[in-house]
């Protein structure tokens, strides 16, 4: 029986256990959900969600808010729901209003939590999931490739597409601009300076149908393109010289970035590569292109509190301004929006905010040594010119100080068996009697081997010895061993000779003394001595000796008068000489002077975690570099071993990717706003659900792809957009089309604009002949001060230094430049991605009463009356063609010669610079 018994309990305990676990299961659908939505969807439902927190949907619940995860599935007690929802504190518990949770309900979550928070997922999570965001059309690949179809059509592609939108619209082409308007409209967009007359006549008289093409050509080759178009890049990325914030003080090596960018625009440095040398330039011999990373504003170490808290959160400052910087201008996105909480527009969340951040971990704002392609040839170069020197110093018998260590004393092959050093003068005037602890003779059948030697049966004697026992002997002045220890000492104060007679005369070359190789002792040493050989020990033979040589490093002028004292020689020509040693030592100090950058400093990343409301006192853990979900389609970044280099190299070649959605779009649109003054998506560094639609997104679509298959060449782009009918329209104003479309959004017309002010006051420089064209190096200055806390009064004297193109001023952080920083141009404080076109007083008044304008105005003057032979009708005309490009009508003949009669040909040209012709782009 007792078998049966045991059978019967056995069951009996099966039954308990499955009726009690079925007791304890948890449905989700019908407990746990209802109570999530009716106790915390009001804050973080469906429609609001609080601290980026939702709680109605499985994927919100686990993915977490501002504050991180909140629930850990299998872990209650590490799970902030239920630390929130069980707290006493009123502050702290959720919800904020109402009642509290029972503690049933809060008995249902903890098991709930514990047993691994099983949410099922559901047709109501599924839909959730889908984030309508993400079907966001700058987020979508490229349109099909239409250009086989568009091509076919035999006209260009962009006309194709824009008088399609025409069309839906009910308007038409302008007809095309007369030719005196194209010519001024492409110098001002290419090249921001007007066209010579000549020039302009040129292209007016020629009516060959290439004409215009070959015009763009020559526009596209002058290095005044790459001036123009990097000024609209420095200002994306908020460009300038100093640091900013109060203190302001210079960036004295910025400006290497600056002509990188020029040379990278005039070389049609094809836009994948110029984004990947920005990034990771140290990569790639290209350390200017870093400058990039490091542009914004920073604050210095001395401005940043002592606190290790007020250093993490300068830290974190600056690493905004990186991503921001990066996001904004590479990808048209406001990442920097997500650094606190996730974006309120965009699919980015707070992670990867910081995911993007841990790419930049271990990049610090400082100067960098330039090491670029040119660095061997300078090094090679260097060596080249040190031996000349050698060879000019050698032919002057200049020569490197005495050293305590080692001397070397090259002289012409001579056979002797008897060498004899004589000390003429030591060291203090003679205070000590002369010391040498070895003296080395070397042959030229043997080099290395040093003669001397008493083990090659070499003997030494002297004028007299110091002493005959202990460490200074004459024996141990060639027993070839070095140091204090083993030396000979004269006995004669800053006298005395030692010999050496050698086994077999040799013919020797080389000779080498010290006083202590160990260079512990530098007293004792022979100032001034002479060296001479002999083969019989009675006729000696002078070949080398420190009394007449001139020390290594000896000014010129110091040279020229040593070398008086002495015979002259026919067969040197000092001068000469002297004049060459000069430029050769200036050259060479230049060569071996570091060039620096202001740029990315790159060390071991910093591990990254993700803050709380962006707080560097509240992490939550840590992150690894990623780029922004919602953008990587599966892509895997080959960070490699995580090296930081690494990082940054990853980022940027899926930046700089053809598959990237974002990147050809953001430039091909900043590039047809430059030309037309309105992108064809008008927010251009913001293409994210906050910015703006594009006017013609077939057209951007495939523009960008046409960019992709040019190999990104920006100057590709230029020319498709150059010889278009939509550029090469009139700017006429059609009033009818005017009623349809006031805002010119459909391209209608050429919209005229006014020139930025970098290029009002070239041209104005231009037209007057004294625009200096020097390009790259260090800015000239607009203040009398390049940076700091003295203030920043204007330069107001001006000179040829002052007359270069505006792009090489030393720009002063949130300083608006004197006379022309009225006409909107930017102070580097923010990124200006499209300038403002204001209209105001000041702007009048700077133009016509300031000291440059004036003085301008004289100059262009002068320059009139020399080329117009002194008739005043003449003058007139010139001084038309130089500014407007143009002869006057009679009327403006008329007005014009009573201006210069009555108040100088000066005060006409003054009113021709504040003219609208002179003053806007055609």
């Amino acid at each position: 029986m007792r078998p049966a018994l045991a059978i019967t309990s056995l069951a009996l305990t099966l039954v308990v256990s499955t009726a009690k676990a079925a007791e304890d299961e948890i449905n989700f659908e019908t407990e746990i959900r209802p109570l999530l939505l009716a106790r915390c969807g009001e804050c973080h439902g469906a429609k609001v969600q609080k601290g980026s927190l939702r709680l109605d949907a499985r994927h919100g619940a686990f993915k977490g808010g501002d504050s991180g995860e909140v629930i850990i599935p299998g872990k209650s007690s590490e799970s902030e729901l239920l630390r929130r929802v069980a707290s006493d504190d009123e502050d702290e518990r959720m919800p904020p209003e109402g009642r509290p949770l029972t503690r049933m309900e809060i008995d249902l979550l903890r098991r709930w939590i514990d047993r691994g928070a099983v949410w099922p997922e559901s047709d109501y999570d599924r839909e959730a999931k889908q984030d309508p965001r993400l079907d966001h059309w700058a987020f979508q690949p490229l349109g099909k490739d239409e250009s086989k179809r568009l091509k076919e059509k035999g006209r260009n592609p962009i006309d194709i597409l824009i008088e399609a939108k025409l069309n839906e619209h009910g308007l038409t082409f302008a007809p095309e601009a007369e030719r005196r308007t194209l010519i001024r409209r492409l110098s001002f967009d290419m090249l921001g300076l007007p066209p010579e007359p000549e020039e302009a006549r040129r292209f007016e008289a020629n009516e060959d149908p290439k004409a215009w093409e070959r015009l763009v050509e020559e526009m596209l080759k002058s290095p005044r393109y790459g001036e123009r178009w990097a000024q609209h890049w420095l200002d994306i990325i908020r460009y300038a010289d100093t640091h900013g914030f109060e203190v302001n003080t210079p960036r004295e090596n910025a400006w290497p970035y600056r002509d990188y960018v020029i040379r990278a625009f005039n070389e049609d440095k094809p836009y994948d590569q110029f984004i990947v040398e920005q990034l990771a330039g140290d990569a790639s011999q290209a350390d200017e292109a870093t400058g990039f990373l490091v542009a914004a504003a920073v604050l210095l170490p001395g401005q940043i509190g002592k606190d290790e808290e007020s250093k993490r959160l300068a830290r974190q400052d600056a690493l905004d301004e990186i991503i921001q910087g990066t996001g904004a201008t590479l990808l048209g996105l406001t990442i920097g929006c997500a650094r606190c909480h996730d974006h309120k527009f965009d699919p980015i969340t707070q992670r990867d905010y910081y995911a993007m951040q841990a790419f930049f971990a271990g990049v610090d704002y400082g100067d960098r040594e330039i090491k670029d392609r040119d660095l061997v040839e300078r090094r090679a170069e260097i060596a080249s010119v040190a031996a000349r020197i050698g060879e000019i110093e050698r032919t002057l018998q200049v020569r490197p100080p005495i050293d305590s260590r080692r001397n070397d004393e090259y002289i012409a092959p001579v056979t002797a068996k008897f060498f004899r050093f004589t000390t003429l003068e030591t060291i203090d005037d003679n205070k000590h009697e002369p010391c040498i602890d070895e003296l080395e003779i070397y042959s030229t059948s043997d080099p290395s081997r040093n003669v001397a030697l008493a083990e090659y049966g070499a003997t030494a004697t002297s004028s007299g010895n110091y002493s005959e026992t202990g460490k200074h002997q004459l024996r141990h002045v060639n027993d070839g061993r070095y140091g204090n220890d083993r030396s000979w000492i004269s006995n004669e104060h800053g006298g005395g000779w030692v010999q050496i007679e050698l086994n077999v005369p040799a013919e020797i070359d080389h000779v080498v003394w010290g006083r202590d190789r160990e260079g512990k002792f530098k007293d004792r040493l022979p100032v001034r001595y002479k060296i001479e050989v002999s083969l019989d020990a009675d006729s000696w033979q002078l070949v080398a000796s420190h009394a007449g040589r001139i020390p290594m490093g000896t000014p010129s002028d110091k040279i020229r008068e040593l070398m008086r004292d002495r015979p002259p020689n026919p067969e040197i020509d000092l001068s000469s000489l002297l004049v060459e040693l000069d430029r050769l030592k200036a050259r060479k100090q230049q060569l071996e002077t570091p060039r620096l950058v202001y740029g990315g400093n790159f060390r071991q990343p910093d591990t990254t975690y993700v803050l709380r409301r962006g707080d560097p006192e509240q992490r939550v853990g840590e992150i690894s570099p990623a780029v922004p979900i919602f953008l990587s389609h599966d892509v895997q970044l080959r960070i490699g071993s995580q090296s930081e280099q690494d990082r940054r190299l990853a980022l940027a070649r899926w930046i700089a990717s053809p598959d990237n959605p974002l990147t050809a779009r953001v430039m091909v649109n900043r590039i047809w706003m430059y030309h037309f003054g309105q992108g064809l998506v008008a927010t251009p560094s913001d293409f994210g659900l906050n910015g703006s639609r594009p006017s013609h997104p077939e057209l951007l679509d495939w523009l960008a792809g046409e960019f992709v298959r040019s190999g990104w060449s920006i100057k590709h782009m230029h020319h498709l957009i150059l010889s278009s009918q939509t550029y090469r329209q009139s700017h006429r104003i059609d009033s009818q089309a005017g009623n349809i479309d006031r805002g010119n959004k459909w391209l209608w017309r050429f919209a005229s604009r006014r020139l930025e002010a970098e290029a009002i006051r070239d041209s104005m420089l231009a037209v007057s002949g004294e625009l200096n064209l020097t390009m790259g190096g260090p800015g000239f200055d607009f203040f009398k001060s390049r940076g700091g806390l003295s203030g920043f009064p204007p330069v107001d004297e001006f000179g040829p230094g002052q007359f270069r193109r505006m792009i090489y001023a030393h720009k002063v952080r949130m300083e608006p430049v004197p006379v022309f920083g009225a006409f909107d141009c930017p102070d580097a404080g923010q990124a200006t991605p499209l300038r403002s076109q204001s209209t105001t007083a000041i702007q009048a008044l700077n133009l016509f009463n300031s000291s440059f304008v004036v003085e301008r105005a004289e100059a262009f003057a002068n320059r009139v009356e020399k080329v117009s032979g002194g008739d005043t009708n003449r003058e007139i005309e010139t001084a038309f063609e130089f500014a407007l490009g143009r002869v006057p009508s009679n009327v403006e003949h008329e007005a014009s010669s009573e201006v210069a009669k009555q108040y100088g040909l000066a005060a006409l040209c003054r009113v021709l610079f504040n003219s609208n012709e002179f003053l806007f782009l055609p």
